[in-house]
């Protein structure tokens, strides 16, 4: 396995039983849906993994783009949602070829972790392309510093607890820390950004940016934020 896109495109214990997925996607959902600036919005979903509860992210859209790296991951989402008249699944070549200034909301969310340092700008940069003046860009769940294993861990077996899945998150834990996901956080690692990096990173591609008060999803201990496209002063 020689990259993260691999490592997602086969099977991976980083859910620990089903009831942990559903569970872990619908309460995505629903934070992402609270982010969406109206009904009428046009979102896209970039690194969006399984998505298993896109239909209430839809529900809050005129239209939902789904996109992930992963081959496999892509071709479930187009089985799963083919004929479904909110959202499309679509590949990164596709997506990156979408028109300019075509798009309300940009979502990536756990993403940056995965993507090399020197990568993200350009890859926030040909995003942001595609937002409408006054569209959003939502960077979430980044990973600061200074955030050792075990906060992600007691985050995991809070989220267990509160649940219903605190055993297999426990039992989960145990496997995931004899998996391929340990050796290829030593190998690969994971890209981490203070908060002063990625507001500067954001703000130095033109966007106006902040950190939000809420990551998306149960982990707190790691950020999100939101950058807007201001239109060109005249």
């Amino acid at each position: 396995m020689k990259s993260w896109i691999d490592y997602w495109n086969g099977d991976h214990p980083i859910y620990v039983n089903e009831r942990h997925k559903a569970l872990h996607y619908r309460l995505l959902a629903a934070d992402l849906a609270s982010l969406v600036p109206d009904a009428d919005a046009l979102v896209l979903d970039y690194g969006c993994g399984e998505a298993l509860a896109a239909e209430l992210l839809a529900g809050k859209t005129r239209r939902l783009t789904l996109s992930d790296a992963a081959p496999n991951v892509r071709e479930k989402l187009a089985a799963r949602f083919a004929g479904h008249p909110r959202i499309a699944v679509l590949p990164d070549e596709q997506v990156l070829a979408l028109p300019e200034a075509s798009l309300d909301l940009i979502i990536l969310h756990s993403v940056a972790q995965y993507v090399p340092r020197e990568d993200f700008p350009g890859l926030i940069e040909r995003l942001a392309e595609k937002l409408r003046d006054g569209g959003r860009l939502v960077v979430g769940d980044i990973l600061p510093p200074d955030l050792p294993a075990t906060t992600d861990a007691l985050a995991l077996l809070r989220f267990g607890f509160e649940g219903g899945f605190l055993m297999a998150a426990g039992l989960g834990l145990v496997r995931a820390a004899l998996s391929d996901y340990r050796k290829l956080r030593a190998d690969l690692g994971l890209t981490r950004y203070t908060e002063a990096e990625m507001l500067s990173l954001l703000e130095g591609l033109g966007l106006t940016a902040r950190r939000l008060e809420r990551n998306p999803g149960h982990n707190q201990s790691r950020m999100a934020f939101m950058a807007v496209k201001l239109a060109p002063l005249e």
